[in-house]
């Protein structure tokens, strides 16, 4: 659903959208905050006519969800196709996604009624806005599961992507996980190094994690580590200009492992060193690591 590359004059719109519950308003608040014109639930079929007014407009944030007058999925394609023909119109899709695990507790813990299932229980309507919506995620921009994000940590990854646009640079963010737990979502690369040998089964590296110096030692010992780290940064600085010329403002890349713990968390840190060293604008986030209450995203770098 990307509009054509940025252009200097042109309106940047981001539309936010996805599940019910998911922080819609948390990530609206957040861009406001970065100087976006606010618009909550407009009806789809009045959105183009914010372009009409031929003064000088600020950047727009529009939150669109299944509770938007005359919303459907046929509709809100029509609209970005219409938006994205112009020239001069910059438009861009965050689609917060969440688990319907986690989208349950959450109406639990609200007594809120689901949109889609308000006589039901909200997991029906969960289930049924998730169907509905799936062709919208698929197409999305910027795609963030807020599952196990508070709403700080939803502003502050708001602001690593967003955030860095008024200056021109590509925000960069790089995350560590676990394939236990599956692939994290909306990121743009993933490398496996769990082919690297495994601090796991070192008694005294167990209890530690990828950050600490002994681990990230014994990880770039691997006779094999040398070859692949510098292949994996070759590459990756190679991509980026290119990704910026394209019009990206954000990329990110995700570096898994079997429990989350060491390899992958060792290696993104060297690799968002590497990033920042070079000039780029870096967070690094480990996943695993933020669950168990060991360690929060933060940035590494700015761009010089």
């Amino acid at each position: 659903m990307t509009a054509s590359a940025p252009d200097d004059t042109g309106i940047k719109t981001v539309l936010v959208t996805g599940a019910s519950g998911a922080g819609r308003s948390t990530a609206i608040r957040a861009l406001e905050d970065l100087g976006f014109e606010a618009i909550d639930n407009m009806p789809l079929s009045l959105v183009t006519r914010l372009f009409d007014s031929p003064e000088a407009m600020p950047p727009l944030a529009l939150g669109i969800d299944v509770r938007t007058r005359d919303f459907s999925v046929d509709a809100l394609r029509e609209m970005l196709t219409v938006l994205a023909a112009e020239p001069e119109r910059e438009i861009e899709v965050l689609f917060l996604d969440c688990r319907p695990d986690v989208l349950t507790r959450r109406y639990s813990e609200t007594r809120r009624r689901h949109p889609l299932a308000p006589a039901e229980t909200p997991v029906i309507g969960i289930a049924r806005e998730m169907e509905l919506l799936e062709p919208v995620r698929e197409g999305a921009d910027h795609l963030i599961d807020t599952s196990d994000m508070t709403p700080h940590d939803l502003k502050a990854e708001i602001e690593r992507r967003f955030g860095a646009e008024s200056s021109g640079n590509m925000a960069l963010s790089v995350e560590s996980f676990s394939y236990k737990r599956g692939l994290p979502r909306g990121v743009d690369m993933i490398f496996d190094v769990r082919f690297l040998a495994n601090p796991h089964w070192q008694a005294e590296l167990r209890a530690l994690d990828g950050r600490d110096g002994a681990v990230a030692d014994y990880v770039a010992a691997d006779a094999r580590f040398a070859e692949f780290f510098d292949r994996l940064q070759g590459l990756v600085l190679s991509l980026l200009p290119a990704f910026k010329a394209e019009g990206k403002t954000y990329l990110s890349v995700g570096l898994g492992c079997t429990g989350g713990q060491h390899r992958s968390v060792a290696v993104a840190e060297r690799l968002a060193k590497m990033l920042a060293d070079q000039g780029w604008q870096v967070s690094i986030r480990h996943r695993e690591l933020e669950r168990r209450g060991h360690g929060a995203s933060h940035k590494v770098g700015t761009a010089g």
